[in-house]
């Protein structure tokens, strides 16, 4: 749920998004979702004592990434905002940001990092029965990123200029919310 939020936030920020970068982006947030699980059950069966101090740090880690994307986001909208009444398009160039790589990388971090945990729930899993798992998280989150992109997208027309604000709330919430999931479990 956390990259579709993403998802969203992206399609607010970029409504003229081309279809084949929105799928890129479902994509790279897949292989996180699917990386991380993966990643969590190899740690369980390979450096488990080491780890714990790692997965302690997860909902911090999370937090500050967040944080800083939504951040940055929020302060650019309210620096940036459009407030003019002329053509919705030259209102909207003015205001979008575009999703940068580097920018998509650590998004796609933040939001699975907690998907690390999966790895550990799965650990009596045989290692085809963990891939096949991190295999559908991904596929869920490929399906549900692409739902996101387009709601985003379609609300970031109306929103116009606030869009960018608005998807850095979001960021910061998100953020927040892991944290918090993550300290209090």
């Amino acid at each position: 749920m956390d990259a579709f939020s993403v998802s969203i936030v992206n399609g607010l920020n970029e409504p003229g998004m081309r279809k084949r970068k929105g799928i890129w982006m479902a994509g790279v947030y897949a292989f996180f979702q699917f990386l991380m699980p993966m990643v969590g059950w190899t740690c369980v069966h390979l450096i488990a004592d080491q780890f714990v101090l790692f997965e302690r740090m997860v909902p911090w880690i999370a937090l500050l990434l967040l944080l800083y994307i939504g951040g940055k986001m929020l302060w650019e909208g309210i620096r940036e905002n459009c407030k003019s009444d002329e053509v919705k398009e030259i209102c909207l160039a003015a205001g979008e940001k575009k999703l940068t790589v580097s920018v998509l990388l650590i998004q796609g971090l933040a939001t699975s990092i907690d998907a690390l945990s999966v790895g550990f729930t799965i650990e009596n899993y045989p290692p085809v029965m963990a891939f096949v798992a991190a295999i559908i998280i991904a596929l869920v989150t490929f399906i549900i990123c692409l739902g996101g992109l387009k709601v985003g997208k379609f609300v970031g027309m109306h929103l116009l200029g606030k869009a960018s604000v608005f998807g850095g709330l979001i960021l910061i919430g998100i953020g927040i919310e892991i944290f918090l999931k993550g300290i209090l479990a």
